[in-house]
């Protein structure tokens, strides 16, 4: 047995598996694998180790692979006769041969992890211009958006109407800027206070006699609208307009005890 552990610890299993035996020493090794099962067992776990290393199975632990091939590279018994000089410069040769390729592997695994940082940040600057690009082409629209509105609010065949707060909210104020060519009616709800969960508010168009309310739309996404201005279809002859807060999806009629504000079309 002790043969056997004199020849594990030789360096020469490490060597077959590098494939630096000759031909000769490689069926040798090959006889000794098949007639002990200390010795096979001792080159698969040199395999083992290997594969570990090369196809990085723990890439993340470098310490316990040194270990790993510490264990690998570390004479099984430490309380041993001292071998002959030439046997000790040939285990020498064999554990700086395997100390270089563990350098080796280690700076390679640092490179890949260098490379793997390197590709976060990138991705991660890709994301930022993605945003700050969609910031952008954000500002750009509302901008343009506003340029439209304000050019439909200056227009000449504009009418603006005034809304006053009601009993419900005596201090709300809104107007509507309503263009009776186009059929088009801008309300600039700034002055109304947010809409609970689940309300919405209402726009009603108004005839006086007899007194008729016609929907024509709802403020939806009130608390994204930046500059509180919708933009409605009005195609009925109005003479007052008012809004109303209502459940979510609106309501067929105006529910009076939630009328926020109210103003009538100026005679013509």
């Amino acid at each position: 047995m002790a043969k056997i552990e004199d020849y594990i610890s030789s360096g020469i299993l490490e060597l077959y598996v590098y494939g630096a035996l000759s031909e000769a020493e490689s069926r040798k090794v090959t006889s000794m694998l098949k007639e002990y099962a200390e010795v096979e067992k001792e080159v698969e776990e040199i395999e083992a180790a290997l594969q570990k290393l090369a196809i990085g199975v723990a890439p993340y632990n470098p310490e316990a692979l040194l270990a790993s091939l510490k264990s690998k590279l570390t004479p099984r018994n430490s309380v041993r006769s001292i071998a002959p000089k030439s046997t000790r410069r040939a285990k020498w040769v064999t554990y700086m041969g395997w100390a270089a390729s563990l350098v080796l592997l280690i700076g390679l695994f640092f490179l890949f992890q260098q490379n793997s940082a390197l590709r976060r940040s990138l991705t991660e600057a890709e994301t930022k211009n993605s945003i700050i690009e969609q910031q952008i082409a954000d500002i750009r629209a509302d901008a343009e958006n506003t340029k439209q509105i304000l050019a439909a609010l200056r227009d000449q065949n504009i009418s603006r109407i005034p809304l006053q707060g009601q009993d419900v909210a005596p201090g709300a104020y809104a107007t509507v800027y309503w263009n009776n060519n186009d059929d088009t009616a801008y309300i600039d709800a700034l002055g109304l206070p947010e809409p609970p969960r689940g309300m919405v508010y209402q726009v009603w168009s108004l005839t006086m006699q007899p007194l008729t309310p016609t929907s024509i739309g709802l403020l939806e996404d009130f608390d994204e609208a930046g500059s509180k201005i919708f933009k409605l279809a009005n195609t009925n002859e109005s003479e007052a307009f008012g809004i109303t807060l209502e459940p979510e999806g609106g309501s067929q009629s105006p529910t009076m005890e939630q009328l926020y504000v109210l103003g009538t079309v100026a005679a013509p």
